[in-house]
């Protein structure tokens, strides 16, 4: 059971980051005016690392079952944990807890912790 709520949170983590990925593009920097144009690139840059980022969180999330390691499934559910947990506070705050990606994050969390 334990395999299966880590490869949720993995599926999760892994649609929750193309959603991230795909409304930045065509809700944020579709409206966004960022000068200078090098600046902007440099924004929507950093802001595609963090998508690509938690994909490959997600992607170990998926992946820790298989591994036969104790200490990298440890390893990796606590690492990707305060990742999650961090982006989700971090949305909560900024958006005052009007954007539902704070409540993806804590579900990737919470599904991560309990496959522990």
């Amino acid at each position: 059971m334990r395999d299966i709520l880590l490869q949720c949170a993995g599926l999760l983590a892994v649609v929750a980051s193309l959603t991230h990925g795909v409304l930045g593009e065509t809700k944020v920097f579709a409206r966004a005016t960022i000068e200078p144009k090098r600046v902007a690139a440099l924004v929507r840059a950093v802001w595609q690392a963090g998508t690509v980022a938690w994909i490959a969180g997600g992607v170990l999330l998926l992946a820790a079952p298989w591994m036969g390691s104790d200490t990298a499934r440890h390893w990796i559910i606590v690492t990707f944990a305060v990742v999650f947990a961090s982006a989700a506070l971090g949305n909560a705050w900024a958006l005052r807890g009007r954007h539902f990606g704070w409540i993806a994050m804590s579900a990737v969390v919470a599904l991560a912790v309990a496959g522990y």
